[in-house]
């Protein structure tokens, strides 16, 4: 199956889907955006990002968002310390939530001792409820715990996804979902059965194509793949020689010269290198939506733009033949 669903996805067999156009979330049974917005940006990290977002154009962003096409917000407890959350609560304290709005946030970490204990865990989705002004959310993930607590542990009793489960159970979280980078990893997580959707981030993208057995495995169970970081972190919108760095690491030049490639594909076709980035994640019928990071509201129309941008069929033969070998450089 995964094979065939490869072969139809590179030769277009598969139509680009509307991006305002509601899909089913895996069986969690709500109904999703193809593109889900990040709001990393918003927490202004100019160390992260090289820009800084002040309050009020953070807080007009989260307003257009509401106000827009798209009804899938993307959070995290630890974004900027919590001044994500803090600047989305301070919208949502003043108006009305849409119909059908999915807001998800992720339990993380304490960000000073490490600890990812089931007690942090239930500590920071209380303070992730308290910072956005709500009494529950559709959808918390378990953030990147790989950094903090081998699979065992996470999985341990007392550990950190019993804590999930009882606050899924208890009504305070609607869906469980886990979100990471290493692919195995995630692999690993999708397979206990507990997880409803999963995050992968830089792993699915023109120039990695690591995530692709995780994809028919969230495929094959009825978990929701949403895809994280379809740019690499800005590689793939700047091109290599503005934005050198995939995922905000030192990557090999083969990496670069693999992007380069693109770049000059695209261009023969007149097609924005962000427009082929963001719709070979959106064009893949296993994505089940693409979150992108946005810090003004101008952003949004742009997002459409790509999202929606004519690309021939032949290009994408193209930046296939381009893409370089995977190496580990993720790792």
């Amino acid at each position: 199956m995964a094979d065939d669903l490869t072969n139809d996805r590179h030769t277009g067999a598969y139509p680009l889907p509307d991006p305002a156009e509601r899909r089913a979330f895996g069986r969690t049974g709500l109904s999703v955006t193809p593109i889900c917005i990040g709001t990393s940006p918003l927490a202004s990290m100019p160390t992260l990002y090289g820009y800084a977002v002040d309050q009020e154009r953070a807080e007009a962003t989260v307003e257009a968002v509401l106000d827009g096409p798209f009804n899938f917000l993307d959070t995290s407890n630890n974004y900027g310390g919590g001044s994500a959350e803090r600047r989305i609560g301070a919208v949502l304290r003043r108006r009305v939530m849409p119909d059908g709005f999915v807001l998800a946030t992720k339990a993380d970490a304490d960000p000073d001792s490490g600890d990812f204990s089931g007690e942090r865990v239930r500590r920071s989705v209380e303070e992730s409820l308290d910072r956005l002004g709500v009494d529950s959310v559709p959808m918390m993930y378990l953030h990147d715990p790989e950094f903090h607590v081998t699979f065992e542990q996470a999985m341990a009793p007392g550990g950190p996804v019993e804590a999930l489960v009882a606050l899924r159970d208890a009504g305070v979280v609607g869906h469980l979902g886990i979100a990471g980078g290493p692919v195995e990893l995630m692999r690993r997580f999708v397979g206990t059965g507990v997880f409803e959707a999963v995050i992968n981030h830089n792993r699915w993208t023109l120039v990695n194509r690591e995530a692709d057995q995780l994809l028919d495995d969230a495929a094959e169970r009825g978990v929701a793949f949403v895809n994280g970081a379809p740019y690499g972190g800005g590689m793939l919108v700047k091109g290599p020689d503005a934005q050198p760095r995939y995922a905000y690491r030192d990557t090999d030049e083969s990496v670069r010269d693999a992007v380069r490639a693109m770049q000059r594909a695209c261009a023969a076709h007149g097609v924005p290198l962000a427009a082929a980035a963001l719709q070979f994640s959106l064009r893949d019928p296993r994505v089940t939506s693409t979150i992108v990071g946005i810090s003004e509201p101008a952003r949004i129309a742009t997002t459409l733009d790509l999202a929606t941008t004519p690309i021939p069929p032949e290009l994408w033969d193209e930046l296939d033949q381009c893409t370089p070998a995977y190496g580990g450089w993720l790792d």
